[in-house]
């Protein structure tokens, strides 16, 4: 006896079919929509990659330019203290030289140009 010989079997085999063809339907639509979702959010990934890269660069251009502008700044402190360091040199050695031409320089006591002197370096 043939399974499609009776009517059960029919309705048993056409049941199964139309199950398949569901399931074909729900697979390629499922698979579709996958397709279109794995596009849009690919896109989306790149999209923020871009962003990223481009903030990267923004932010390297960002601190070079701070870095720059701090070591000039440093150069320009490092300049004055030497000059004023100079500066302060040459005034010692000024005092230095009027200190070894008094008169006085043997006493125990300070004179009134060696206080002047030393109130100079202050």
């Amino acid at each position: 006896m043939s399974l499609l010989a009776t009517p059960l079997g029919r309705w048993l085999i056409g049941a199964l079919a139309a199950i398949a063809v569901l399931v074909g339907v729900y697979a390629y639509a499922h698979h579709s929509g996958y397709v279109q979702a794995q596009a849009y959010y690919q896109g989306q990934i790149a999209q923020l990659k871009a962003d990223i890269a481009t903030a990267r660069a923004n932010e390297i251009e960002r601190q070079d330019t701070a870095n720059n502008a701090a070591k000039a700044r440093e150069a320009a402190t490092i300049a004055q203290m030497q000059a004023d360091n100079d500066t302060l040199q040459n005034k010692i050695e000024e005092l230095q030289r009027e200190a070894d031409q008094d008169p006085d320089a043997g006493r125990a006591a300070l004179g009134s140009s060696s206080v002047r002197r030393i109130n100079q370096i202050r």
